[in-house]
């Protein structure tokens, strides 16, 4: 640092108390790897949490009561009226703070995707007028701001009219026991989830964006023989609109195993066990789950859309997500060739390695220093 001083950075834990899947998952992570970083610099959370206990996405990292007081810490600070707020010299905010706390000296915040602009279709109106809330109360004030890919990057200043020397492209990283996942590790996650056959896997929340109906659409138009002998095996909890989806999932019945929610613990065996990790989503701003199967060594299939190919680059096959013809012939071309996916699965462990949590906070603290203008 350039005056030698320790900074104070406050960062809003608040979506750590709710129910999300990849904002949380960020957000825990990047908590972890900041406080385990070598920094000289102090990190606090808001509302205070203490110690992260184990990650799991439906539910609060703390018991009801001292979630609910916490709650209501957030919405005193988002009293126009409220003079202070946490002491610090850079606040980094999350999408539910409002008001800024008065205090600090330099705001900052993290994009992570911009669908309700770019697909609002793909949300629900909660979802835009909080996200529009956000961009108006925080974004567009902040001293600088974190975008997760390029992409993000890119889509900020067209839509938002961001200007670009205020955003610093930060990826996420990948947690080490991704990296770690062994044969062993999958063949017990297997066992304890009743997977007999190789599978196909695809993980993440069941939503529309997500694209599943297309990926069941195209294991149906398998070959018999490719559906004899690979189960497609959909881990995730159920999301918004995706009654339909779950209600086909659970109906399904010729090779689709729908496991809902998976806890974190299995999820890097259940993953390193997939013949083929496919991820054919209309739009991420990072794409956690693609990055973990690129971690754990798994080859790929994902979108040529969004951010997607930033995050794979040469190490998965790409395809048109609307195109359910497409997707087949990837598939089947995948499952074919021993040879392909082998030599997908090391250029995946290479690309990987770009996205490091350590690299990730060490990243951030150099974001940080240059939101105060150090």
């Amino acid at each position: 640092m350039s005056d030698g001083s320790a900074m104070r950075v406050c960062i809003d834990g608040t979506p750590l108390l709710v129910r999300s899947a990849g904002v949380k998952t960020y957000l825990y992570h990047w908590l972890r790897s900041l406080q385990a970083s070598n920094s000289p610099h102090k990190l606090t959370i808001f509302p205070r949490i203490g110690p992260l206990p184990a990650l799991d996405h439906r539910l609060s990292v703390k018991p009801l009561l001292p979630t609910a007081f916490r709650f209501a810490m957030v919405a005193v600070l988002n009293r126009s009226w409220w003079p202070a707020g946490p002491s610090c010299d850079v606040f980094h905010a999350s999408n539910l703070v409002r008001c800024l706390p008065r205090n600090a000296k330099a705001i900052t915040a993290t994009l992570h995707d911009l669908t309700t602009w770019t697909m609002p279709e793909m949300h629900t109106r909660g979802n835009i007028a909080a996200d529009q809330a956000f961009a108006e109360a925080i974004i567009r004030k902040a001293d600088r701001l974190i975008a997760v890919s390029e992409h993000t990057r890119q889509d900020a200043i067209k839509v938002l009219r961001i200007p670009n020397d205020r955003i610093d492209v930060i990826h996420h990283g990948v947690p080490d026991y991704y990296f770690e996942a062994t044969p062993q590790e999958a063949e017990a996650v297997a066992g304890k989830h009743q997977l007999e056959r190789p599978y196909i896997l695809f993980c993440a929340t069941i939503e529309p964006r997500k694209n599943l109906e297309t990926l069941l659409d195209a294991y149906n138009l398998l070959a018999p023989s490719l559906q004899e002998t690979f189960d497609l095996v959909v881990a995730g909890m159920a999301g918004w609109a995706s009654q339909a989806t779950v209600e086909r999932l659970k109906s399904s019945g010729n090779g689709v195993r729908y496991l809902g929610y998976v806890a974190e613990s299995d999820m890097p065996g259940l993953t390193r066990g997939a013949t083929v990790f496919v991820y054919p989503s209309l739009y991420e701003g990072f794409g956690f789950p693609l990055a973990q199967a690129m971690a754990a060594g798994v080859p790929a299939i994902t979108s040529a859309v969004s951010s997607m190919p930033e995050i794979a680059g040469d190490a998965a096959l790409l395809i048109d997500p609307r195109s359910c013809e497409e997707l087949r012939v990837a598939i089947t071309r995948l499952l074919l060739s021993p040879s392909e996916r082998e030599s997908l699965a090391a250029k995946a462990r290479r690309q990987a390695e770009r996205y490091r949590w350590e690299d990730c906070a060490s990243k951030s603290w150099a974001f940080f220093e240059r939101a105060l203008g150090r």
